[in-house]
C-alpha cells in the first residue's frame, strides 16, 4: 500500500508537470534560451541656423557585468575589486552603480533606489577604449557575465557656445521616472535637463530597438531571431534661430563688459558718479555710515548678465547669452560628485548662480527702459498727447496725499537723477512725450504713475496693467526653454501675495497703493520682467504694434540628417518635416497710429542722436545715450534705444543695475537688442555699450571673429568655463556716457 501511494503520487505528479503545466515550463525553458539585447536610438542631433552642429553623438563602447553574476557572487567587492584594474575605476564608484547608497555616511541625503534599470545589465563604465575592450574579450573566462555594448555619447562641438541655449543631458531623477517609465525609456537613459535639450526631449529621443539571439547552455549565442528583431528610430533634428558667429559675439561683449565694469581704474571711478547729497531727497533717509566712508567713485561687483538679439519681423532670437556661463560637456564627462561642486557650487547668492539662463529666468526691475510703454499707455488711455507739456523742475510731489499727511513721514516728494554739476535733482524744464524720453525726465513719469493709480482708482481697475500686458509683460513669450519665468506687474491681489510670502515687510499695506504705480512708471518696485520680454517689448515698436511668440526652432527635420563636412550639416539633403519661418503674432497693437508711435519713436532715436533740452536757457542736457554713440558711423544700422539705471538695495550706487534697449530703424535690418547687466551701473555705462558693439558687428559683420570647434574639455580645469574676450573692445568704450536714465 505505502509502494502504490507513492507510485501514485509520483505519477500524479508527473501528469501535472507534462500535462497541466507542460506549456507553461516550455515558456520558461524557451526564455532562458533567449538573450534580449536593446538597441539605443540615436538622438536627435541640433543645428545653428547655418547648419553649425551645436549637439551631435558619438558612438561608444560601455562595458557591463549581467545583474545575476553580481548577485550570485559570493564577494561583490572581490568582484568590482578584479574589475577596477583593467577599468580604471574606483571600487567605491562601481559599487554604488550598483548601489547608490553604498558607503550611505559619506553620502549625505543619499536615495534610496537603483539609478540603473535592474532589467538590464548594469553598465560599468561608458566610452571605453579598444584596448580595454581586448582585454577583456581575450579573458571572458575570469569575467563571467562581462559584456561590451554599443552606446551614444552627447557631444558638443562648439562648445562652451550657446550652453544656456542648447543645455545638457542627465540621468533620470526619482520625480520624472514614472513618466519616462511610461513613455518607452529605460532607467539607464541619460534625457535633456536643461535647455533645447530638456524642452524638445521627445522629439530628439526617438524610439529603442531590440535583436533576440538564441543562445546554449553556456551562454554563448547560436543564433538571431531575425523575425523578431526591432530597428531603433533615430530622434529628429532641429535647427535653431541662433546664429552661431552672432552669439559668440554677443557672449563675449557681455562677458568682456562685466569684468572691465570690476576693474575700472580709480581716475575712470572717479567720473563715473555723482556728487553723493548726505541728505538724499529721493530715500529721505541720512545715508548709512558704510556709504560715507566710501570714496567718491563706484566699485561695481558686476556680477551677471544676459543680452538678447531678435528679428523683430518674426520674433526669432538670433542670439540669447547669458552670463555667468558654462561648459556643458561638463555634464557628460563623468567628473567626481566634489569636482562637480566645485565647478558648479550651491549657493544661496543668486549673482553666483550659474545653471540660470538670465535672458529668460532673470527677475529684473527695467528701470528708464520701461518708459516707452508707459508713454504709450498714457497716450493709449487719453491722459496725454504728443503736445502735452509738463514743467520738470526736477522733483514731483504727489497730489493725491494729503498735506498733513505727508508731514507725517510718508514719502510725497519723488526727484529725478541727480546733477553732476549741481549736486541737485536735474531740471529739464518743459518737456513731451517725446523731449521727457529723450533726457529721460523722471518727474514726467512719476506724475503719469499718480495719474494711473486716479484713472484706476475711478472704476477699481488696473488700467497700466493692463496696458503691460500688451506689450508682453507679466506672461511667457512661449519661446521653447524650459523654466522661463512669466514676470510680474502688480495689483493688489499681486502685492498681497508678497506680502505673504514676506518679500514685502509685514508692515506694507497689501494692496496697490498711490507710491507703488509712481515707481512702476520709472520701472522700479513690484514689477520685474526678464530681458527677453524687455526684448520682444521694444521688438512690438519696432515693427509696429506686433507682439510675437518667440521663437527658437527655426525647423525640424526627418531623422540623421547626413554632414556636409564635420560638425556641418547637410541641410539641403535633409528632410524638413516641419518650418516654424511665419511669425506668429500674440497680439497687434494700436502702435501703428502715428499720433501715438511717432513721439515714442522720435524720442527714442533722439536717445541715441541728440538733442536733449536746455532748461533753464543755455544750460544744455544731453540724452542719456547721446555722447555714448557720438562716434557711431553713420554706414552703420541707425537706432533708436532707451538706457535704464536700476537702484538696487538702499539706494546705494554699487547696487544700481544697467538696462538698454535698441532696435534698428532700417527696414532692411529687422533687429531689436536688449541687455541687462547687474550691479554695473548706469545704463550708457555698461548695458548700453554692448548693445552699441552688437549693432556695429550687425552692420559689418567682419568684427565678429570666426567661430571654431572646441579644444578637448580641461577635466583639470576648476572653473565651469573658460574667459571669453572680445577681440576689438573699442566699441565697448563708454567714457562720456550720460546719467543714470
Amino acid at each position: 500500500m505505502v509502494a502504490l501511494l507513492l507510485v501514485g503520487g509520483l505519477g500524479t505528479r508527473l501528469w501535472f508537470l507534462q500535462g497541466v503545466h507542460a506549456a507553461d515550463y516550455q515558456a520558461a525553458v524557451t526564455r532562458s534560451k533567449l538573450r534580449t539585447v536593446y538597441l539605443p536610438p540615436e538622438r536627435g542631433r541640433i543645428f545653428d541656423s547655418d547648419a553649425r552642429v551645436l549637439a551631435d553623438n558619438q558612438r561608444i563602447l560601455t562595458v557591463t557585468v549581467e545583474r545575476s553574476v553580481i548577485k550570485k557572487a559570493k564577494n561583490r567587492n572581490a568582484l568590482f575589486e578584479r574589475l577596477s584594474g583593467p577599468l580604471g575605476v574606483p571600487v567605491i564608484d562601481l559599487q554604488r552603480r550598483f548601489d547608490p547608497c553604498f558607503g550611505e555616511p559619506t553620502i549625505p541625503k543619499c536615495t534610496k533606489g537603483n539609478i540603473y534599470d535592474t532589467l538590464l545589465p548594469l553598465p560599468l563604465k561608458e566610452g571605453v577604449d579598444e584596448d580595454t575592450v581586448v582585454f577583456l574579450n581575450e579573458r571572458r573566462e575570469d569575467y563571467p557575465g562581462v559584456d561590451v555594448v554599443e552606446d551614444w555619447r552627447r557631444v558638443y562641438p562648439y562648445a562652451p557656445l550657446a550652453s544656456h541655449v542648447v543645455g545638457y543631458l542627465g540621468s533620470i531623477n526619482g520625480d520624472n521616472l514614472r513618466a519616462y517609465l511610461d513613455q518607452g525609456y529605460n532607467r539607464n537613459e541619460r534625457v535633456g535637463q536643461f535647455g533645447v535639450e530638456a524642452s524638445l526631449e521627445p522629439l530628439l529621443h526617438g524610439s529603442w530597438g531590440r535583436k533576440v539571439f538564441e543562445i546554449d547552455a553556456a551562454g554563448s549565442i547560436v543564433r538571431e531571431l531575425v523575425d523578431q528583431r526591432v530597428d531603433p528610430v533615430a530622434g529628429e533634428d532641429v535647427q535653431l534661430t541662433i546664429d552661431l558667429d552672432l552669439q559668440q559675439y554677443a557672449e563675449q561683449a557681455l562677458e568682456t563688459k562685466l569684468k572691465e565694469r570690476r576693474d575700472l581704474p580709480l581716475d575712470t571711478l572717479a567720473k563715473d558718479r555723482a556728487p553723493y547729497n548726505p541728505l538724499d531727497v529721493e530715500t529721505n533717509n541720512p545715508i548709512d555710515r558704510v556709504y560715507k566712508d566710501q570714496p567718491e567713485w563706484v566699485q561695481h561687483t558686476s556680477p551677471a548678465g544676459a543680452v538678447v538679439v531678435l528679428d523683430h519681423s518674426n520674433g526669432q532670437v538670433i542670439a540669447m547669452a547669458s552670463y555667468p556661463t558654462f561648459d556643458n560637456r561638463w555634464q557628460g564627462s563623468g567628473i567626481t560628485g566634489d569636482k562637480y561642486q566645485q565647478l558648479f557650487p550651491k549657493t544661496k547668492n543668486p549673482d553666483q548662480s550659474i545653471l540660470v539662463n538670465r535672458a529668460i529666468q532673470g527677475r529684473y526691475n527695467l528701470g528708464s527702459t520701461i518708459k516707452p510703454f508707459i508713454a504709450w499707455s498714457a497716450m493709449h488711455s487719453g491722459l496725454l498727447d504728443a503736445n502735452t507739456t509738463f514743467l520738470d523742475e526736477g522733483t514731483y510731489k504727489l497730489q493725491t496725499i494729503e498735506e498733513d499727511v505727508c508731514a507725517s513721514g510718508v514719502r510725497c516728494v519723488f526727484k529725478n537723477a541727480t546733477s553732476r554739476g549741481t549736486g541737485k535733482p536735474t531740471t529739464y524744464g518743459p518737456v513731451t512725450v517725446e523731449s521727457a524720453l529723450a533726457v529721460s525726465s523722471d518727474a514726467f513719469f512719476y506724475k503719469l504713475g499718480e495719474d494711473f493709480y486716479r484713472l484706476g482708482k475711478l472704476d477699481d481697475t488696473f488700467p497700466l496693467k493692463e496696458d503691460l500686458q500688451r506689450f508682453g509683460f507679466g506672461t511667457e513669450t512661449g519661446i521653447e526653454l524650459p523654466f522661463e519665468w512669466g514676470g510680474r506687474i502688480p495689483d493688489d491681489e499681486v502685492k498681497a501675495e508678497l506680502v505673504r510670502l514676506k518679500v514685502l515687510g509685514k508692515n506694507e499695506e497689501p494692496r496697490l497703493l498711490v507710491g507703488d504705480d509712481v515707481q512702476v512708471a520709472i520701472g522700479q518696485g513690484l514689477m520685474a520682467a526678464t530681458p527677453l520680454q524687455l526684448a520682444n517689448a521694444y521688438a512690438t515698436i519696432a515693427n509696429g504694434g506686433f507682439l510675437m511668440k518667440s521663437q527658437l526652432v527655426k525647423a525640424i527635420y526627418a531623422p540623421l540628417t547626413p554632414d556636409l563636412e564635420p560638425a556641418i550639416a547637410d541641410l539641403a539633403a535633409g528632410t524638413v518635416v516641419e518650418s516654424f519661418d511665419k511669425p506668429v503674432i500674440r497680439d497687434v497693437l494700436e502702435m501703428a497710429e502715428t499720433e501715438i508711435r511717432e513721439p515714442i519713436v522720435n524720442g527714442l532715436r533722439r536717445v541715441i542722436t541728440g538733442p536733449g533740452t536746455e532748461y533753464p536757457q543755455g544750460t544744455p542736457h544731453s540724452t542719456t545715450g547721446q555722447d555714448l554713440f557720438k562716434n557711431y558711423p553713420s554706414s552703420a544700422i541707425p537706432l533708436a534705444g532707451k538706457t535704464g539705471t536700476v537702484q538696487g538695495a538702499k539706494n546705494y550706487p554699487w547696487n544700481d543695475s544697467s538696462a538698454f534697449g535698441a532696435f534698428s530703424l532700417d527696414p532692411a535690418n529687422t533687429y531689436t537688442v536688449a541687455a541687462y547687466l547687474e550691479k554695473s551701473g548706469y545704463g550708457s555705462k555698461a548695458a548700453a555699450p554692448v548693445v552699441k558693439c552688437i549693432f556695429l558687428a550687425l552692420s559689418d559683420p567682419t568684427r565678429m571673429a570666426p567661430v571654431l570647434t572646441s579644444d578637448t574639455l580641461d577635466l583639470n580645469a576648476n572653473v565651469a568655463a573658460p574667459p571669453k574676450q572680445l577681440a576689438d573692445e573699442s566699441c565697448l568704450d563708454s567714457a562720456g556716457g550720460g546719467g543714470r536714465g
